[in-house]
């Protein structure tokens, strides 16, 4: 009998273990159709550069003059005088004179020397003639897409066919915010609202194509919506509370210059918040969903009493690193901003009430709210989802 049972119970969960596979395909499939179409839809924005006659075009810098660039310190200032020669485009193989202008500010200047390959927009007049050659910035593309395929490559090698699956969300995500997310905000969609809207669905799509569809995913995702909407109602009331006014965040300022005046920097940068801690808190829903599931599995006569007070003994092991991983990789944003104060010997309480400082203080204990509150709704949400009798 014993036998029979242990043989029974193995044919049903590899049927489970076949059926979630086919599932999974499934999703991943619809998911990769759903980028392609996403990287089909137009955004509205492309042609305003190409509608002026600019387009471009990658150079390689042959010569450079720096007769007219100034340096003092670690600072330059002034012009260079540069040859490029056109390497793509219809222009390609022409060698043109252009100039790249210092301004003295190491965050934004650029420096070309000799061999170089370059970024270059070139202005063509109606009749197809060039009129100007602009160097932008070191060309970077190849580079760009060499290390995101090696990076493709190297999880795929390593996690097999959850390495395609990451591959797939990654690639999804990318291609959400950029495509819709970004482009609904400029045409006018209030950010907090628009950003909950696609935290909603991007969640979906990375925990049950990572997850599966199953009582696993649906737990992981109900944790993290609720971990989700709560940072966000938590950012909302921080932010106007401390009074943050928004434009803290590099370029907010030149957006609302560029005329597109509409937007509200402040919901910019509270849908910056939860949508920067999105992926904490579906990483530590899984974690937790994914450790009741094999509980479970591992007792099916456990109780939902205590499959949930195991689930609570796991969240805390598992959130207690997760606030201070999240206070290091934000910690980055504002090292170089923290050490100026400190060489300059500003008083902490001047520190702490500067807007710059404020709002990233706001950002991480928000997010690391976020993470906190996120425990407990996934632990209850596996008792409910997971705790049931076993079929």
């Amino acid at each position: 009998m014993n036998d029979t049972s242990a043989k029974e119970r193995k044919a049903v969960r590899a049927t489970g273990f076949r059926q979630e596979n086919k599932r999974d395909g499934v999703f991943a499939l619809v998911s990769v159709i759903s980028v392609i179409i996403c990287l089909a839809l137009p955004t509205g924005f492309e042609g305003s550069a190409a509608a002026g006659g600019v387009k471009p075009a990658r150079g390689r810098i042959i010569d450079v003059n720096n007769e007219r660039v100034k340096i003092t310190g670690p600072v330059k200032q002034g012009e260079q005088q540069l040859e490029v020669e056109i390497r793509s485009g219809p222009f390609k193989g022409q060698v043109f004179s252009g100039s790249n202008n210092l301004m003295g500010k190491m965050e934004l200047d650029k420096l070309f020397a000799t061999g170089d390959e370059a970024l270059v927009t070139v202005s063509v007049s109606e009749d197809g003639a060039l009129r100007h050659v602009h160097v932008i910035d070191h060309y970077r593309t190849n580079k760009t897409v060499f290390l995101c395929a090696i990076f493709f490559v190297f999880i795929i090698l390593i996690m097999g066919w959850m390495g395609v699956k990451i591959v797939i969300t990654f690639v999804f995500t990318a291609v959400v915010l950029i495509r819709i997310l970004f482009p609904a905000m400029l045409r006018g969609w209030d950010p907090i609202a628009a950003s909950v809207i696609i935290t909603t669905i991007l969640t979906a799509v990375i925990i049950f194509l990572v997850g599966g569809l199953t009582k696993r995913g649906v737990t992981a995702f109900a944790g993290s919506m609720g971990g989700v909407l709560l940072t966000s109602s938590l950012a909302f009331f921080f932010t106007y509370w401390f009074k943050i006014h928004g434009a803290v965040r590099p370029f907010a300022e030149t957006l609302i210059y560029s005329g597109y005046t509409h937007l509200n920097i402040a919901h910019l940068f509270i849908s910056g918040i939860f949508l920067a801690s999105s992926g904490a808190i579906m990483d530590l829903s899984m974690d937790i969903a994914s450790a009741m599931d094999e509980i479970k599995k591992q007792h099916p006569a456990i109780t939902r009493f205590n499959l949930i007070k195991s689930g609570v003994s796991v969240s805390r092991h598992v959130a207690g690193t997760m606030a201070t991983t999240l206070l290091l990789a934000y910690s980055a944003e504002y090292t170089a901003m923290i050490m100026t104060f400190i060489a300059q010997g500003v008083p902490l309480e001047n520190v702490i009430n500067m807007v710059w400082v404020s709002s990233e203080i706001v950002h991480t204990l928000v997010g690391c709210f976020g993470l906190t509150l996120v425990a407990p709704l996934t632990v209850f949400a596996g008792g409910i989802i997971l705790g049931g009798r076993t079929a």
